[in-house]
C-alpha cells in the first residue's frame, strides 16, 4: 500500500521524498485530507522524448520563435 503524505509535508521535505521515490517508493499526496495526486518512480521501460534541453538555452533567454520552432 502506498504511503499517504500531505502536500505541505512534501513541500517541506522534497529532497527526502525524492530520494525515497528514486529508491522505488510511491506516495499519494493529500490536499485538505483528500487525495490530490500520486508520485511513483519512473520504470526503466518508460521512454522520454527530449523536446528541448533547457540547460542549453542562452543566458538572458531565447527568441520565442526559436523556442517554438524547437517544439
Amino acid at each position: 500500500m502506498e504511503n499517504l503524505i500531505s502536500l505541505k509535508d512534501l513541500r517541506l521535505n522534497m529532497e527526502q521524498y525524492a530520494a525515497k521515490v528514486k529508491a522505488g517508493a510511491s506516495f499519494i499526496v493529500l490536499k485538505q485530507s483528500k487525495p490530490f495526486f500520486k508520485i511513483v518512480p519512473i520504470t526503466s521501460d518508460e521512454r522520454w522524448e527530449e523536446v528541448i534541453d533547457f540547460t542549453k538555452l542562452k543566458k538572458g533567454g531565447v527568441n520565442i520563435d526559436e523556442l517554438l520552432a524547437r517544439l
